[in-house]
């Protein structure tokens, strides 16, 4: 008999198989209901700009704006567009002398660096969050394999910054 109830429940656990012969490996979600006889939304008031942008519309030129553009600290427009923001991690002497991704051994006193998608060869400066300093590193292997990071840095760069000791660091990449 026990045996009988144990058949029983598997079956009423099974999921019964498509025409094709698969089994799908998760229920459809349910799909929302549209429904065809809702109220449509009353019209929108129309809106009439402000005073001062009629103003500038009816000016030849655009307005003062369009005469003299509004000056831009040389810092913002110096500053080039990162490459990512995450979190960076090192690794050294466990890896030390294996072979990378890209086939070199890896050396823990040079300046490089695992990333998950940019070529291999590519530069990329590191700037660290925490103390602002940079670092210029070569990328030669694949990783982080740990979704919450975005490089791997070896020992020497994470020493350039100053961080070893935290072993994950928020990080900042700029084109080099």
């Amino acid at each position: 008999m026990p045996a009988a109830v144990v058949a029983l429940w598997l079956s009423a656990c099974a999921t019964p198989p498509t025409p094709g012969g698969h089994v799908p490996a998760q229920t459809p979600r349910a799909q929302p209901v549209v429904r065809s006889d809702a109220v449509p939304a009353p019209p929108a008031a129309p809106v009439t700009p402000a005073p001062e942008v009629q103003r500038a519309a009816e000016m030849p030129s655009g307005g003062p704006a369009a005469e003299a553009p509004s000056p831009v600290p040389a810092a913002v427009q110096a500053r080039e567009p990162a490459l990512g923001k995450g979190l960076a991690s090192w690794y050294g002497r466990k890896f030390h002398g294996r072979r990378t991704a890209s086939g070199e051994r890896y050396d823990r006193q040079a300046f490089t660096a695992a990333h998950r998608s940019l070529p291999f060869g590519t530069r990329v400066r590191v700037r660290s969050e925490a103390t602002g300093k940079e670092v210029v590193v070569r990328v030669n292997d694949r990783g982080p394999f740990r979704c919450t990071r975005i490089i791997d840095l070896s020992e020497a760069a994470m020493n350039a910054l100053g961080l070893r000791h935290r072993g994950v660091t928020a990080v900042e990449l700029l084109p080099e």
